[in-house]
C-alpha cells in the first residue's frame, strides 16, 4: 500500500479515544453509574456506553465487506443525515439510548476493559488502513471514506466526553492539538450550513449581535 493512501487521522483517533475514554476508569462512574446524565433522558450509563461505542464500533466498520460508492461528504453526513435533529423521544433517538445502555450492560469496569482492548486492536490496524478506503456506519447509510469514518468519531468522542465530564463532576479530558483542531473546524463549518456565515461570525466577533445560538448539531 503507498504511504500516501495510508489514513492521516488514525493516530489521531487513538490519541483522542485513548485521552477521552479514560473517564471510563474513573471511580466516580460506578458511584453514578444509575443516576441521570448532564443529557436530557440519558442515564450515566448509557452515556458511558455511548460515548465508548464510538471506539467499540470502528474495528467492525474497517472489517465489513467495502460498500459501493460514491461517499457522502463530512458536510453532507452532518447536515442531511436522519438523526440531525430528530426529537429526544422520538424512535431514532430512542434507539441510540437503548445502543449506549446494551454496550454499557456489563457494568463500567467491564466497559473500559472492552475500549482498551479495541484500541490495542486499532493501534495495530490503523497504521496500514488505507485512509481513502470506503466504510460505512450503517448497512443503510451512504459510505465514507476511512479518514472521514475516523472524524466523525473524533468529533462524538470530543463531545460526548464533554458530557460525560460534566456528568460526573470532573474536569474534561484535554484532547490532543490535531483533534481539537478538526473539531471545532467542523462543527464551525456545519454550524455555518445551518445557520448562515453571517451569525456565526457575529457569535465569534460581536457578543453585543451575538445571535441567541449558533449550535451545530
Amino acid at each position: 500500500m503507498s504511504a500516501v493512501t495510508v489514513t492521516m487521522l488514525g493516530e489521531v483517533f487513538v490519541q483522542t479515544a485513548a485521552a477521552a475514554t479514560g473517564l471510563l476508569w474513573e471511580p466516580v462512574l460506578e458511584q453514578r453509574w444509575d443516576t441521570p446524565s448532564a443529557l436530557d433522558q440519558f442515564q450515566v450509563s448509557g452515556l458511558a456506553g455511548h460515548l465508548a461505542w464510538q471506539v467499540l464500533a470502528v474495528p467492525g466498520r474497517l472489517a465489513a465487506p467495502t460498500p459501493h460508492g460514491p461517499p457522502v461528504t463530512l458536510l453532507d453526513y452532518y447536515t442531511t443525515a436522519a438523526w440531525v435533529g430528530a426529537p429526544l423521544d422520538g424512535e431514532l433517538n430512542a434507539g441510540l439510548r437503548d445502543l449506549g445502555e446494551q454496550t454499557a450492560k456489563a457494568g463500567p469496569v467491564a466497559l473500559a476493559g472492552q475500549v482498551d482492548v479495541a484500541l490495542a486492536e486499532l493501534r495495530a490496524l490503523l497504521p496500514h488502513t488505507d485512509g481513502t478506503r470506503l466504510v460505512a456506519m450503517r448497512t443503510s447509510a451512504p459510505p465514507l471514506t476511512v479518514d472521514d469514518l475516523l472524524a466523525t468519531r473524533i468529533l462524538e468522542i470530543a463531545v460526548h466526553a464533554d458530557d460525560l465530564a460534566v456528568s460526573l463532576g470532573v474536569r474534561t479530558p484535554s484532547l490532543p492539538e490535531a483533534a481539537t483542531d478538526l473539531v471545532i473546524g467542523l462543527l464551525a463549518r456545519v454550524a455555518t450550513r445551518r445557520h448562515g456565515p453571517v451569525p456565526l461570525l457575529r457569535a465569534l466577533s460581536r457578543a453585543e449581535r451575538a445571535p441567541a445560538t449558533i449550535a451545530a448539531l
